[in-house]
């Protein structure tokens, strides 16, 4: 892969996590169905923060999750997300600046305020969420900063971002940036409901422009209206370079034109939030492959890393991700 300043450059919802304990009568007195993820208002979301307690406030979103991971395999990652001039937004930038990452979004002086989820977790590890998205729902392609992409190996995009049309131009316009500068392009589906809503938008997407692709099995059988999963990888074959689908417990099938590869999972001890797997995933992959990692090894990255964050809470790794390039050299 052509030598870049950036590994990755990350472009996605900038949402604020902040995480609490609780009990149950709280979640009543908030209505708050447990274990669920509720979308709220801004003043809702005021509301239900002054409720919390003390708590941990950290930079989420599916791709800020995944370009943190990258950091923390040692690779040099950047991101592009919308916040707001306040609290939150201040939460943000010095949180995700704090592990290495490239974060220089100009902050929104009006509109929304920065998104935020507000996890509240009770005695018995159930994680209850309700989400203010906010400002990160208004990246325009104004945002998009055409320097840093062309100064990144792989740009990597978030399947939520889809929803608002100017969301999906900047995109475009990133997409056609790096492209332009000989790079490559990378696109999360990120939910099987996104790609309910926008199958062929996403079709026409992957089709014209993405490079890497990455889903897991209900998102990849969702977007080829199939229930047999061997159709829907030979359906994807050959409409981007790379295919990256995850299978929980089963590993990852990576599919190129030439050849598919099944990897097993990485062994786990425990599963105690499965919150991040897939981001963290997509971090050890795109970390292998912007180092020139095979395919399958690429893939093992993604698992071990996977298997870290599903140990525990939290979307955020407990160690270095970087030890388990140490792993996967040692097995070889």
């Amino acid at each position: 892969m052509e030598n870049r300043p950036i590994d990755v450059l990350g472009i996605g919802n900038a949402i604020v996590d902040v995480i609490a304990k609780a009990d149950d009568a709280l979640l009543e007195r908030l209505g708050l169905a447990k274990g669920a993820m509720t979308l709220i208002d801004e003043q809702t979301a005021e509301r239900f923060y002054a409720s919390m307690g003390h708590a941990i406030e950290c930079s989420g979103g599916s791709v800020a999750n995944s370009i943190a991971g990258i950091s923390s395999f040692g690779g040099r990652g950047a991101y592009i997300g919308k916040i707001r001039n306040d609290q939150l937004g201040a939460v943000f930038d010095h949180d995700i600046r704090a592990l290495g990452v490239t974060f220089s979004s100009s902050k929104a002086t009006e509109g929304a305020a920065t998104a935020r989820c507000l996890v509240f977790v009770t005695p018995d590890a159930q994680r209850t969420m309700a989400t203010f998205l906010g400002a990160c729902v208004g990246l325009a392609p104004s945002d998009i900063d055409r320097d840093l992409v062309k100064s990144s190996k792989i740009t990597y995009l978030e399947g939520y971002l889809w929803d608002p049309p100017q969301a999906k131009e900047a995109f475009l316009v990133a997409m056609d940036i790096a492209h332009a500068a000989g790079n490559k392009t990378a696109l999360s589906l990120s939910d099987p409901f996104c790609v309910g809503r926008y199958r062929h938008e996403f079709r026409e997407l992957t089709d014209k422009h993405v490079d890497i692709l990455f889903a897991n099995e209900q998102e990849i059988l969702s977007l080829y209206e199939t229930e047999d999963f061997q159709t829907a990888i030979d359906s994807v074959r050959g409409t981007v370079d790379i295919a990256v689908v995850t299978r929980s417990a089963k590993g990852s099938v990576v599919v190129t034109t030439d050849a598919v590869h099944e990897v097993p999972a990485a062994p786990v001890s425990r599963v105690i939030d499965t919150t991040g797997a897939g981001d963290l995933f997509a971090s050890g992959f795109l970390y292998g492959l912007t180092h020139d990692y095979s395919l399958p090894d690429c893939a093992r990255l993604g698992g071990l890393a996977a298997a870290e964050i599903i140990s525990h809470y939290g979307a955020r790794p407990e160690v270095a991700l970087s030890v388990f390039l140490e792993t996967l050299n040692a097995s070889v």
